[in-house]
């Protein structure tokens, strides 16, 4: 039997990261050290996992949400036996390492979340414990549990200070999430100090106030205090739980425990040998003896819990054959067999559609249309229900007493509903699609961003899209926004026009590996007519809607409710004998992705006399029309009157456009 004490397997994971942090001479050294014994007691006590298959379905889910701390995590992971080796370790934040400085989802084994962003991992943790607790609640029988583990968080006083942990915790008391467990580094200090300066909150009341369950004054460098407080909030079934652990930033270090100078620096060759003597630890850098590696090694427990679970799945399998087979498709990200078929048919029966209505409603026809083929939807607003029109025909309120419905009123909080969304979308099993304002984007916009990054599939349904909002006036009228998402890499926005284009969208969404915004109207627009094949070519972002006989003499393009405009302008200038040709580009990112050859058959390189036509900023836009084009666009913010009036005082009419394409030609 191992001699190894507990403060032994601690001071592992301490040794490690101050060793890769000199290293590198780059990270935080701090809260790796700081709370090295709660990570302990959590991975060696509680956490059930398997490092030889990182994504088992029934795995517990652990979230370091102070991502800035991210040599803890990688050196449990090293530790406990997952495929992350030494060397690794040793390349901490170097080019090509899979152990960058804040942990990256997809990268490394192990990562359930991209972190670093304060509050948001537990964010994201949220997600993923309404997500568990709703799929028990789906595929769970009485007879057969095979969903039920738990969410564990480690968070510092950054993410407990950010607004977005008011949002989601909220949330989470109301949805009574007793699986999440919230490990609080309760140390008092951020990176300016002292916190007592400017975090004067009673942080346990805040959190019993929004009905989580609380154990305060957790000695966080006491494993039996550390145990017994887990064991305590693992027994509380009906709230999640908050633990208030107190610790000590850069544990150990004789000269800078304690202070904001072990947040973001190095300690120093000298510190760390004073360190290391002072903790008892007497080995060099990254040396770990074989004993240790031989107490944190977990492949073995974690193969008999996996397989154990196997067994359960099996039975389930005999006894549920039908819902065994769907919860595989959906944990797989797969869609239905009959998707590609079904989906294509529906489309061209929107297409054979007269409607004159919003993209807003198109997006509601959409839902109504292909959600029924996917039962791992899962939709909601941010108080906005009745004007994103995101609640379909078979749509049931998430709640207490419908806890297997498939929409959820997230209230007021479109970050937190954002980055929920991808913590669902991380967790597996759910395609999650979120509304709001367009506008209101700028809220959720760095949950957005993380989205791109992590590559979730999480559709972002962005109503009430431009200048079209008329009276609210220029708080509500996104300008700036269609670029600022554009610009996000990784992200696929569709600006669709009509009901057509709105379908097809919403297919593109849906079989996308990522995130898609979708930027719909509140005002009406008709539907073009359009043949089978300039439909199919609708899939690839930018096509010819409207063409004329030979060469072009001049090209309209344009975007939603916009391409109603070009449509029109190019009509009458056909009328009087001109060449002209509409495109309507609903996505430049698919457009952008296409073969040359397509992209020029669209958009001729010779063909100089372009216009581009959208309620936005026209910078990017000047890209397609080149150097000799127009582009008719927002310059300034919009304005409050009826919406014809604002799209005639910034020029966005039919008049206006046909005048600009006679300039040219």
């Amino acid at each position: 039997m191992s001699s190894n004490t507990r403060k032994d397997l601690a001071n592992a994971i301490r040794a490690l990261s101050m060793d890769a942090i000199q290293k590198a001479n780059s990270g935080h050294p701090g809260m790796p050290m700081g709370m090295a014994d709660l990570a302990e007691v959590l991975w060696n006590d509680f956490l059930q996992h398997n490092p030889s298959n990182p994504g088992w379905w029934n795995r517990d889910r652990f979230v370091v949400s102070n991502g800035h701390g991210s040599m803890l995590l990688y050196s449990l992971l090293h530790l406990t036996g997952y495929d992350l080796p030494m060397e690794q370790i040793k390349s901490f934040r170097q080019l090509h390492s899979i152990t960058p400085g804040h942990p990256e989802y997809g990268l490394t084994p192990g990562v359930e979340t991209t972190t670093g962003p304060l509050g948001q991992g537990l964010a994201n943790a949220v997600g993923m414990a309404l997500a568990e607790k709703l799929l028990g609640h789906q595929y769970n029988r009485p007879d057969h549990t095979i969903i039920d583990h738990s969410t564990y968080v480690f968070v510092g006083d950054g993410c407990i200070m950010e607004g977005i942990s008011h949002e989601v915790c909220s949330l989470a008391g109301t949805h009574k999430l007793g699986k999440l467990i919230v490990l609080y580094d309760d140390n008092e200090i951020s990176i300016d100090g002292d916190v007592k300066n400017w975090l004067t909150d009673d942080t346990p009341g805040r959190f019993e106030a929004y009905q989580w369950h609380v154990v305060p004054k957790v000695d966080g460098h006491d494993p039996q205090a550390i145990k017994a407080a887990i064991e305590e909030a693992k027994a509380v079934t009906d709230k999640p739980s908050l633990l208030c652990c107190q610790t000590v930033i850069g544990f150990g270090s004789p000269n800078l425990a304690g202070t904001s100078k072990t947040h973001g620096s190095p300690l120093g060759d000298d510190e760390i040998e004073a360190t290391k003597a002072n903790i008892g630890w007497k080995y060099g850098p990254f040396d770990i003896p074989q004993s240790v590696y031989d107490d944190w090694d977990a492949k073995a427990k974690g193969a008999e819990r996996e397989s154990a679970w196997q067994i359960q799945w099996a039975a389930y399998q005999r006894a549920y054959p039908e819902l065994a087979v769907e919860l595989k498709r959906r944990m797989a990200g797969a869609l239905p067999e009959e998707w590609a078929e079904r989906s294509a048919t529906l489309i061209q029966e929107f297409q054979e559609r007269a409607d004159n209505i919003a993209t807003r409603k198109s997006s509601l026809h959409a839902l109504n249309a292909f959600g029924p083929m996917l039962p791992e939807m899962i939709g909601g607003s941010a108080d906005l229900t009745g004007s994103n029109l995101t609640l379909w025909n078979d749509s049931k309120a998430l709640t207490l007493d419908h806890p297997t419905g498939n929409y959820i009123y997230f209230g007021v909080r479109e970050f937190g509903m954002s980055a929920m969304a991808n913590g669902m979308a991380l967790y597996g099993g759910f395609l999650p699609y979120v509304g709001t304002f367009l506008v209101f984007s700028d809220y959720a916009r760095n949950a957005v961003r993380l989205s791109a990054l992590m590559k979730t599939r999480v559709v972002y349904v962005f109503t009430h899209d431009s200048i079209g909002l008329g009276e609210d006036g220029p708080t509500h009228q996104p300008v700036e926004h269609l670029e600022a998402l554009r610009l996000i890499p990784g992200m696929t926005l569709w600006r669709p026009c009509d009901l057509a284009e709105t379908a097809v969208a919403w297919k593109a969404a849906i079989e996308h590996d990522g995130p898609t915004c979708l930027a719909l109207t509140r005002q009406g627009v008709p539907q073009n007519l359009r043949s089978s094949d300039v439909l199919t070519d609708v899939a690839k972002g930018g096509y010819t809607l409207v063409d004329c006989d030979g060469a072009p003499e001049a090209i309209l393009i344009a975007t939603g409710s916009e391409v109603e405009l070009a449509v029109n302008a190019a009509t009458q200038l056909q009328a009087e004998g001109r060449k002209i040709r509409v495109v309507s580009m609903p996505c430049r990112e698919i457009f952008d992705a296409q073969p040359v050859d397509y992209r020029d058959q669209v958009l001729p390189p010779h063909v100089t006399a372009r216009v581009a036509i959208e309620a936005g900023v026209p910078h990017v836009w000047r890209g397609y029309t080149g150097p000799q084009g127009r582009v008719i666009g927002i310059d300034s913010f919009g304005e409050s009157a009826p919406a014809p009036e604002v799209f005639a005082y910034f020029g966005l009419t039919v008049e206006n456009i046909i005048k600009v394409t006679k300039e040219m030609i």
